[in-house]
């Protein structure tokens, strides 16, 4: 069974993202659906380290992980540019890997990758 995780950074001030709310959604290719598959918020060290309940499946498919950075933002008394960070991926057929994807963000701009 595949999982998810993720790990947010602010590179603004060297520090991990603490209390950033992530939300998992599986997007449906044929009528363009979403259903909220997981979600959570980052903890002291900027981590969600599974961002699915213990009994559901990351099935392949097309999936969005939505960061609501604003919200994080706005407690720092700090101006940024996007409201949020949303990353699409793919989960193959018969994967059963673990998924990382990691930010690292700004206010005024953000990269992710697969991470391990």
């Amino acid at each position: 069974m595949s999982t998810i995780s993720t790990h947010v950074l602010d590179t603004s001030i060297g520090k991990p993202a603490a209390g950033i709310r992530v939300t998992l959604e599986r997007l449906s290719g044929r009528d363009g659906a979403v259903e909220q598959a997981g979600s959570g918020v980052t903890d002291q060290d900027g981590r969600l380290r599974n961002l699915l309940a213990p009994d559901v499946r990351l099935d392949e498919g097309t999936y969005r992980l939505r960061f609501d950075v604003e919200a994080y933002f706005v407690r720092q008394g700090r101006e940024a540019f996007f409201p949020e960070v949303i990353v699409v991926f793919r989960v193959g057929r018969g994967d059963d890997h673990h998924y990382h994807v990691p930010v690292l963000l700004s206010p005024f701009g953000y990269s992710t990758y697969r991470g391990s």
